[in-house]
């Protein structure tokens, strides 16, 4: 696939894998994207994933018609993109290894047996020329890794991302739902810690003339970009997506699963869009993304051994550590003798920033009753508006 007349696709599909980073359903399986730049000198962008080094260093070869590269730019050192480094190295022992310092740190701590006088330091700001086209590099410290780096050539203003505005997806999967919905996912799952670093890379992107967006997951973005860059800027500042309320929830005898449904069917009623998920059995990634992309969340689970259940739990830990924020938030809360899970939710959210916790706490003793209906009533009226 040509991604100019210069800059060719040889990336490869995985649609085997179940879960990515061990934790992300991927149903549609997984792109780990690679490049290659041909002109007076050769750079290859990237590795791919380690089961596919045959499949990957076939295409390579194809691309060069007989030729061989220079230079292999390591923008990346998760394994997903570095695993066939030293494949490459095998094939190719005259080409130079290009990286910042902590790619080269990262480097020997995955491989023992690479040389050390095949490699090249960069740092932010340096240029790579390869004739008619240069690679000028970019340092992206903790999107998502301390060593990334992105490169954008500015004769065919192709920029190549690493990590970032990637999404779920194998590449030649044509995703009906669009771009956004998976790569709010990718983002929030994989990147959504670092919304400050994701503004400090956007500012320095602004300066480039783009026309083409290379990253490491997911398709070649091309055209108009604004809507990419638009989310990624909303995400990273933690604004919502949308008006909209996510309902996570536990529920042990299905009294808490109760209030939840009621709930939304009251809020559907008033025509407000909204996704319930069963944390014990719901996917984890989809539950944290919704909570991300909506403005209001409903937290909804019993007291359990003194705490909350432990998929609650989970789920809150999975939302602090990517730095929840400016949400509003309400809780249901079920305890038969002493229910203390708002006080303890409460507890957990401290740190967040920009929360709005609704006053409308609804509290069930063992199942729902008149009073406890009548609260659910009034926290649906609430969350309506």
């Amino acid at each position: 696939m040509n991604i100019t007349n210069d800059i060719r696709y040889i990336g490869v599909n995985d649609h085997s894998i179940d879960l990515f980073e061990g934790q992300y359903e991927v149903p549609n399986g997984m792109a780990y994207n690679s490049y290659v730049i041909l002109d007076e000198k050769i750079a290859v962008m990237d590795s791919v994933g380690e089961d596919f080094a045959e499949e990957w260093l076939g295409k390579l070869e194809e691309a060069l018609g007989g030729r061989k590269p220079d230079y292999l730019v390591i923008q990346h050192m998760e394994p997903d993109h570095s695993s066939n480094i030293t494949a490459f190295m095998e094939k190719y022992p005259e080409a130079i290894l290009v990286g910042n310092a902590k790619t080269f740190t990262f480097l020997d701590q995955f491989f023992e047996t690479l040389p050390a006088n095949t490699r090249q330091i960069v740092k932010g700001g340096d240029t790579l020329s390869l004739g008619k086209h240069s690679l000028q590099f970019l340092l992206a410290p903790m999107v998502h890794w301390p060593e990334v780096m992105m490169s954008y050539e500015p004769t065919d203003k192709v920029f190549f991302s690493a990590d970032a505005f990637g999404k779920f997806g194998a590449f030649d999967y044509d995703d009906p739902e669009g771009w956004a919905c998976e790569a709010a996912r990718y983002y929030i799952g994989i990147v959504g810690k670092y919304g400050t670093q994701v503004q400090a890379l956007l500012k320095k992107a602004s300066a480039l003339d783009i026309a083409t967006i290379c990253p490491l997951h997911g398709p070649v973005l091309s055209g108009d970009l604004s809507e990419y860059l638009s989310l990624y800027d909303k995400w990273s500042r933690y604004e919502p997506d949308k008006h909209g309320v996510a309902i996570a929830y536990t529920s042990v005898y299905g009294h808490t699963k109760e209030a939840v449904l009621s709930l939304n069917e009251q809020l559907q009623k008033a025509g407000v869009k909204t996704e319930v998920f069963d944390l014990a059995r719901d996917d984890m990634g989809e539950a944290v993304e919704a909570a991300f992309r909506f403005d209001r969340l409903v937290l909804a689970t019993t007291t359990y051994n003194n705490d909350i259940f432990p998929f609650m739990r989970d789920y809150i830990a999975h939302l602090t550590e990517r730095n929840f924020q400016n949400r509003r938030v309400a809780v249901i809360e079920n305890g038969s003798w002493a229910p203390t899970a708002r006080k303890t939710i409460l507890g957990l959210l401290e740190g967040c920033k920009g929360l709005s916790i609704s006053e409308n706490c609804v509290t069930i003793k063992s199942a729902l009753n008149a009073e406890s209906r009548a609260a659910v009533t009034r926290l649906a009226e609430e969350f309506a508006v």
